[in-house]
């Protein structure tokens, strides 16, 4: 049995966070992207997943008062298709609920449907569409938001 672990990024964790991000995305964000949220970036926060004690996956998000916005999720490939992202989300949603967060929102590839019904299921709407947000192919992003008071 595999053991799950969550917990927050330290700085240390950016090699094992950035091998995620080159795994799971076309266009990746850099080390240098990483380092700036961890070190400039007073409104970022990342919650680790660990598997069996391997940085496994991953939710970055930025604080605002009582809104957070995610910034990225991944999760490696070898690991998709068996709950590990919803199991990352609804920590994330309870972490930040408990901590008195009321709104979380996202984009998300108007092409990646598994994400988009992932993100329905754990109570997300569908806002609205942001035209050629995904610089790699000028994809359109759908915005999607959660409520996490009304949960």
């Amino acid at each position: 049995m595999d053991e799950i672990r969550f917990r927050w990024m330290t700085y240390g964790d950016i090699d094992g966070v950035l091998a995620v991000e080159e795994a799971s995305f076309s266009a990746p964000w850099s080390r240098e992207a990483f380092e700036n949220e961890m070190t400039i970036n007073q409104f970022a926060k990342y919650l680790l997943l660990e598997v069996n004690g391997v940085i496994a996956g991953y939710c970055g998000m930025w604080l605002v008062m009582d809104e957070a916005h995610i910034t990225n999720v991944a999760v490696i490939p070898e690991l998709r298709g068996r709950k590990i992202g919803e199991k990352l989300m609804v920590r994330v949603m309870d972490q930040l609920r408990d901590e008195g967060v009321t709104m979380m929102t996202l984009e998300v590839r108007v092409s990646n449907h598994i994400a988009q019904s992932l993100y329905e299921k754990l109570g997300f709407s569908k806002g609205g569409i942001r035209k050629n947000y995904y610089s790699d192919n000028g994809e359109d992003a759908l915005v999607m938001w959660v409520k996490l008071n009304e949960q």
